[in-house]
């Protein structure tokens, strides 16, 4: 079998749309109806809504207090238009930070949790979020875990990688299958 991959000159929201394209192309090839997209601010989840009508979306935001105490990043009219639109948000702990990112914060060690996400991030920072909303999302039951969905995420800002992946609970990690990258940055 042979598949195509874009792969962006640079990462970052400047891919956001031809992403979303992408994944749209191969979601209707495919017939998934389940979107994973990592945002921020709320926008790319919005993009995403309005990319995959009669699509179920969940947009995976930051947890409060990520970049602050008490601060949340997903903006309150955003969240208002993805809840408006059918789009469902999760906001909660990263599956690869949590209780690591405070033992490397107060002891400066490293546990497993960063050390997957620093593996995966060898493939592109897009490669990490995809696979972590996606075990986050399978968490809350918010996708099943014996049908095939596509992930987003990005670098920073927006969108840059897109997957069809079968999701797999936090706790079966070791049986998440990427199925097909559609695209990402080409990192030099």
């Amino acid at each position: 079998m042979e598949r195509k991959i874009v792969y962006f000159p640079e990462p970052g929201k400047r891919n956001t749309e031809e992403v979303l394209r992408i994944a749209k192309l191969r979601a209707e090839e495919l017939g998934i109806k389940n979107i994973i997209v990592a945002s921020t601010t709320g926008d790319t989840a919005v993009k995403t809504l309005e990319t995959f009508k009669g699509a179920r979306v969940v947009a995976v935001s930051h947890f409060t207090g990520m970049r602050g105490s008490n601060i949340q990043e997903f903006a309150e009219e955003n969240k208002q238009k993805v809840e408006s639109s059918g789009g469902v948000l999760l906001t909660t702990t990263h599956a690869f930070s949590g209780l690591s990112r405070a033992m490397r914060k107060k002891f400066n060690m490293y546990l497993f949790e960063e050390v997957v996400a620093n593996t995966l991030r060898i493939f592109g920072q897009g490669m990490k979020v995809a696979c972590e909303i996606t075990l986050m999302a399978a968490d809350a039951g918010l996708v099943r875990t014996d049908e095939d969905i596509i992930s987003i995420g990005g670098t920073s800002r927006g969108a840059d990688t897109a997957l069809v992946l079968r999701p797999v609970n936090s706790e079966d990690f070791f049986d998440l299958k990427i199925k097909e990258i559609l695209c990402k940055p080409y990192l030099a």
